[in-house]
């Protein structure tokens, strides 16, 4: 900060005030007819200023003068002649192509908050230009707009596309108003300093995530925030609550979309020419835009005892309906989860009855009630898109998804491998199902990331090649222990790697797949 009274020519300084203490700095003009320019920029606050003008002494111009502190001294307490006054938070400036020597005063105060601003005296405006110039329509167009993004677009400064200087453009994004200045953006990043008033909680503050605008978030102490190193700006921060507010520096474009915005929500965008050489900026008339709604979940009919196809958008949603036509005791819900794990809620008339994880093929009985209607909520997995085939119904005995042991997997016997056969073992369950095994002959590099790629639990037999089958069979056992069936596959090629799979066949001709297993055959036997 600035702690001399004395502003210089051509340099922007910076400094604060107390609450309700004025502060007061010089500048001499030292000729008659001299052009003048001074500019006050408000950082956070409120500012009332007055710019006045005193005669200097005589002894003040030409060899010997006396130092300006002494000249400040015999002429203090005079009030001088008042050029020009403002009260506000704008960035207010004062012109003039010929103002008379003097010694220029100009008095500051704070009547709001402890607040730092800027304050930049020329008189050399026409060669300085150190804030960038403002196009003849400084507007921010939005030019599209959906519902997580806002598309913005301005016109060049006349700095950057007549002048060749360097310019970066610099938009601010935040939910509560518009900016004035860059300096009151940086005062509410920065509002931890010590000389700024404590914000007020919920006001200041919001727990807005602004990691999703594709910035990082800025939580790893004593790094430049993420989204700032491609400005100048950037300075150390220490965790402190999230303002909500942010700020993306973007070289000289002048078109630019934000991402990952909330629905249905007011946002505010300012956009700031800087100036990389002065670090000076000048603000573009800020805008705001709602962002569109979500779009109304479309509801599904779930039918009685029939089977629904779902697919699922990578963390999306989708809501279904089940309103029993006569009256029931219990309801059935089954769902196979083809890919990854999946989230199931049901509320039956608002109350909510089940919240599961369902892997693999699942079946929740619930107890009914008169003219009941159920909202099922299917919620999609983090990895990616899922599919699952859902069933609803009142009649207990109409089971249409085969039931399946915990265990899945197909175990292959090492010792029992020949050149032209391998012998492989499932589970079954107590219930008298089918099952189809089938063969694939694949590369000898088929890793576990092709595998995972291929295993589409909901896929059935109706897919595959006549080729590749291998047989049917049924087979179930009262004795769970025992429900275990072992098959040799022969008539394969030595030094060969095959894809097994094993599918159960319900009643209903829903089929399910067990985990695909990798086998080789002996290469030398």
């Amino acid at each position: 900060f600035h702690d001399s009274s004395v502003i210089p020519d051509g340099a922007e300084i910076s400094s604060y005030l107390f609450r309700d203490t004025p502060k007061r700095y010089f500048f001499v003009v030292e000729e008659d007819n001299t052009p003048l320019a001074v500019t006050v920029t408000p950082c956070d606050a409120p500012l009332e200023w007055k710019l006045s003008v005193q005669e200097l002494p005589e002894e003040a111009s030409g060899e010997g003068s006396e130092p300006l502190e002494q000249q400040k001294q015999q002429i203090t307490n005079e009030e001088g002649t008042e050029l020009f006054s403002y009260k506000g938070n704008d960035v207010e400036y004062f012109v003039s192509s010929s103002s008379p020597s003097g010694l220029y005063q100009l008095d500051l105060l704070s009547t709001e908050k402890d607040t730092h601003f800027k304050v930049y005296a020329t008189t050399t405006p026409e060669s300085d230009q150190p804030y960038p110039e403002l196009p003849y329509d400084p507007r921010i167009d939005v030019t599209s707009l959906g519902r997580t993004t806002v598309t913005l677009a301005w016109k060049p400064s006349p700095t950057a596309s007549l002048l060749r200087q360097p310019i970066q453009y610099c938009i601010v994004i935040n939910k509560e108003h518009n900016f004035k200045s860059l300096c009151a953006v940086e005062a509410k990043l920065s509002s931890d300093d010590a000389f700024m008033m404590a914000p007020k909680p919920g006001l200041d503050f919001s727990p807005f995530d602004f990691a999703h605008f594709g910035f990082p978030a800025d939580n790893n102490s004593g790094k430049e925030r993420g989204f700032l190193k491609s400005s100048k700006f950037g300075r150390q921060t220490s965790p402190k609550p999230r303002v909500d507010l942010h700020r993306v520096c973007i070289g000289n474009k002048n078109i630019f979309t934000v991402s990952d915005l909330k629905p249905d929500t007011q946002y505010y965008f300012d956009m700031f020419a800087v100036n990389t050489n002065t670090n000076m900026s000048t603000a573009y008339v800020g805008t705001f835009a709602r962002t569109k709604e979500e779009a109304k979940q479309k509801t599904v009919e779930l039918k009685d005892g029939k089977v629904t196809d779902v697919f699922i958008k990578r963390k999306g949603a989708k809501f279904l309906r089940f309103a029993p036509v006569s009256s029931h005791q219990k309801v059935t819900f089954s769902v196979h989860s083809c890919l990854d794990a999946v989230q199931i809620q049901v509320r039956r008339d608002g109350k909510l009855l089940l919240s599961q994880s369902v892997e693999g093929v699942r079946q929740f009985q619930l107890r009914g009630k008169a003219k009941a209607k159920y909202l099922i909520r299917l919620k999609g997995s983090k990895k990616g898109a899922s599919m699952l085939k859902i069933l609803a119904t009142t009649r207990p005995n109409k089971q249409s998804f085969p039931s399946l042991p915990e265990d899945t997997r197909i175990k292959a016997f090492d010792k029992l491998r020949t050149c032209s056969s391998v012998t492989v073992a499932w589970l079954g369950t107590q219930e008298r199902n089918k099952f189809c095994i089938y063969k694939r002959e694949v590369d000898d590099n088929y890793n576990d990331e092709q595998k995972k790629r291929e295993q589409n639990q909901c896929l059935g037999p109706d897919t595959r090649k006549k080729s590749e089958k291998v047989l049917c069979k049924y087979f179930h056992s009262q004795n769970i222990q025992k429900a275990v069936t072992t098959e040799t596959i022969r008539g394969l090629q030595p030094g060969k790697s095959y894809l097994l799979d094993v599918y159960v066949i319900g009643h209903g001709g829903h089929s399910v797949k067990y985990q695909s297993k990798l086998v080789k055959t002996r290469k030398f036997c």
